[in-house]
């Protein structure tokens, strides 16, 4: 793998202008830089792109797009063991998570002007992060950095809203020994653009429990990769989302066990419906890479999608790449389907009308996923959204 050093030039530092749009072979040859000349314009037949509707991501990929706005983030709850800081691109701890492994995510590291730092050393409450978008027909560059102290046990909840073009790097540095819960939520307004990486680096013995819940904005494509520094590393990732009225959902994950005695499970659940003919289209890309060096690893990932109405449509790729013998145990699995027509029977034959039994099967279908969300406000919250997003259809 090329890593271009922030403040190198492309020459110095190995990258090649269009090396990050070559086909791979194998995840272990993504190419990541911080230079977005680095990357090549995606023309939407590359791997990376094939299913983003590039014409509606805003210019975000090929330059056009001008970073003059600005996303508001705001840290709420802060206590005991939180510290909020506002740091410049040369902070030493910007980019210990990762490093931009698309074009979009290079610009946004390239143009965003100040990070927010937030530093958890044992906050015994809940710290909610408020990002809101730039407005109607602004676009901004954003940068998140979470980071954990050693043995620290922590819960953050970052929540995405408003309205305008979004293209962010979150990075997350779960120190070693530490435990995370991370909660992300994106309810956007019905114009939103979202194209965010999340970079999550997780130490030795270190613990990151992270769940996702992603229902609104036109386009939101979020691309989280998981590495790992050392032996003991756990990590799991959960997620839903709901599309409808035209909405493109995608989530693209890449997990990267490249040290041994390290687990990770994903489980990601999404549903969708069209509504007045408008196609609702959900991706699920689920990559899993067991270095050789990676002994003991286990693994396993998930990924099961729910089509309510016609005209929707669901692409789910699960990917599992193993280079050594030596593991756990890995398997991954993936399913497409409508409603189950045996429990809407069985539920209606017990008096239940139609339309409440639908509810109750897609309720069942995500409580598995907001079941993980122990904070009640919030599941209430994202389960009241749910509902509102069904009652549309009258699912």
């Amino acid at each position: 793998m090329t890593e271009v050093v922030a403040g190198l030039a492309p020459e110095l530092a190995g990258a090649k202008k269009g090396q990050g749009s070559k086909p791979l072979a194998s995840a272990s040859e993504r190419f990541t830089s911080y230079d977005v000349d680095a990357f090549e314009v995606p023309g939407g037949r590359e791997e990376n792109w094939r299913f983003t509707p590039l014409r509606r991501i805003n210019g975000l990929h090929d330059g056009s797009a001008t970073f003059e706005g600005t996303a508001a983030v705001t840290v709420e709850d802060t206590g005991a063991g939180v510290t909020v800081e506002t740091v410049t691109r040369d902070d030493a701890r910007i980019g210990g998570a990762g490093v931009p492994a698309d074009r979009v995510a290079a610009a946004a590291w390239s143009a965003f002007r100040e990070a927010t730092v937030v530093t958890l050393d044992g906050a015994p409450a809940p710290v909610t992060v408020k990002v809101t978008g730039p407005g109607v027909g602004a676009t901004a560059a954003g940068h998140l950095h979470l980071r954990t102290t050693p043995h620290a046990a922590a819960t953050v909840v970052v929540e995405y809203s408003g309205s305008g073009t979004l293209a962010d790097n979150l990075e997350v540095v779960v120190a070693d020994g530490s435990r995370l819960t991370l909660i992300v939520t994106g309810e956007w307004a019905d114009d939103a653009v979202h194209v965010g990486a999340q970079h999550l680096s997780i130490g030795r013995d270190a613990t990151l429990r992270a769940t996702s819940v992603a229902l609104g904005g036109s386009l939101v494509r979020v691309s989280p990769t998981v590495k790992y520094r050392g032996p003991g590393g756990d990590a799991e990732l959960a997620g839903v989302g709901f599309a409808d009225a035209g909405q493109h959902l995608e989530q693209r994950l890449l997990v990267d066990h490249s040290v041994p005695n390290c687990t990770s499970n994903v489980v990601y659940k999404n549903a969708l419906q069209s509504v007045k003919g408008a196609t609702a289209h959900t991706v699920w890309i689920g990559d899993v890479l067991i270095r050789a060096a990676a002994e003991n690893t286990q693994t396993f990932e998930l990924n099961r999608n729910l089509v309510l109405t016609e005209h929707a449509r669901a692409d789910s790729v699960p990917n599992l790449e193993i280079e050594t013998g030596e593991i756990a145990g890995a398997g991954h699995a993936s399913a497409t389907g409508r409603f189950d027509d045996e429990q809407l029977f069985y539920l209606q034959s017990r008096g239940i009308p139609s339309d409440v039994a639908r509810r109750l099967v897609v309720r069942g279908f995500f409580g598995e996923i907001l079941s993980k969300i122990t904070l009640p406000e919030l599941r209430e919250r994202l389960e009241a959204a749910i509902e509102a997003e069904l009652a549309v259809t009258g699912v």
